[in-house]
């Protein structure tokens, strides 16, 4: 028997900071609505009124969950929190455009060691923006502070969203045809994966976060820091200018480009890529202190390019133009062909995370 009550807050759990933690973030939230949400912050469950789906022809939910994996370590060793949320944003709504489905809203949870407020509302902050920029409601969200489990600086972050597409609309292997374009779009940097291998050549190589690295041009923390793009609106977009155009989307995560590319190509067709793009100085830094084999790195990494878009011959230079005009770096790196028992061999990734899809054979060299 304890000599002194034991209390909740002697436990490690604060509640006024988390109820602090909500009033500062109120703000932000405010910022990352729709017409259709109902209520307001606080309540038990996010609403979000259906009663436009009823317009639609057969609507198909689409939804994605997912976190940021090891970035947090960094932007807790940075004591920058306000940019992490962008990253979880990008990394659940992105996934959903994919299958051309437009993201609807989304909620996060934050389980962190010790309930800091300010610290909760700048990482609400970030993913507040980052629905702003993809046009997504952040309905709710969950903070958990879990003492004796996570350090009092530790903190972790996950989110799922939910969006809609109408079913004859959904993008899928079977739209890609003989001769389409694979389109390139570029992205911000490291974006949220591959950041376990970044940490361990950092840590071999002795470099500190606030190391200046001239070839970044600012701090090796600041670039590591840099939040992934969004491409959510731009690509809704191209849905709709495209039409029956544009045939596949792939959001370039773990596994790279040739995995996640494959996972929507169909079986017996093979997409071949050409390398050719000017590498972003991270990725040459990553793979030069680390020695990191390049087929390790491109399994790793995104290699600059954070989407893939396969359409149509004839559209190829609307679509470069189209997203370019939203800032958004985009060029062919080849195409698809039929290839059936041709697709296989040395170098090629076939299917991947379980998919029993395409093809992929990444060749050529990048420019230095």
């Amino acid at each position: 028997m304890s000599d002194q009550p034991i209390t909740y807050a002697s436990a490690g759990v604060d509640v006024h900071a988390g109820d602090r933690a909500v009033e500062l973030m109120k703000e932000s939230v405010r910022r990352a609505q729709r017409p259709e949400v109902l209520g307001g912050l606080g309540g038990f469950a996010g609403m979000f009124d259906a009663s436009a789906l009823r317009g639609m022809r057969r609507p198909v939910l689409a939804t994605s969950t997912d976190g940021v994996g090891t970035k947090v370590a960094i932007a807790q060793a940075m004591d920058v929190h306000d940019t992490i949320g962008q990253d979880l944003v990008g990394m659940v709504v992105d996934d959903i455009v994919v299958s051309g489905a437009e993201p609807l809203f989304m909620t996060d949870y934050i389980a962190c060691g010790t309930v800091v407020p300010e610290r909760i509302a700048a990482i609400v902050s970030g993913i507040a923006r980052g629905c702003e920029l993809a046009g997504v409601a952040l309905v709710g969200g969950e903070t958990a502070e879990h003492p004796g489990l996570l350090d009092p600086e530790e903190y972790d972050v996950a989110g799922a969203a939910t969006g809609v597409v109408e079913h004859d609309e959904v993008l899928g292997p079977q739209r890609v045809a003989d001769g389409d374009v694979v389109l390139a779009l570029a992205s911000s940097g490291l974006h949220s994966n591959g950041y376990s291998l970044v940490r361990r050549v950092v840590a071999a190589a002795g470099w500190g976060w606030d190391r200046e690295v001239p070839e970044l041009g600012r701090t090796l923390g600041e670039e590591c820091l840099e939040p992934t793009r969004i491409y959510t609106r731009p690509l809704l977009e191209l849905v709709r200018e495209l039409g029956p155009d544009l045939h596949v989307l792939s959001h370039v995560t773990g596994g790279g480009l040739a995995a996640n590319l494959a996972r929507v190509l169909p079986s017996g067709t093979l997409a071949t890529v050409e390398r050719g793009w000017q590498l972003p100085p991270i990725f040459t830094l990553v793979q030069e202190l680390g020695q990191v084999p390049l087929a390790d790195l491109e399994q790793t990494l995104n290699m600059g390019v954070g989407f893939v878009a396969v359409v149509h011959p004839s559209v190829a230079d609307r679509a470069v133009a189209l997203l370019d005009g939203h800032g958004i770096p985009t060029w062919p790196v080849g195409t698809v062909e039929q290839a059936g028992e041709a697709a296989a061999g040395p170098g090629v990734v076939q299917g991947a995370k379980g998919v029993d899809g395409g093809a992929v054979r990444v060749v050529g060299d990048y420019l230095r």
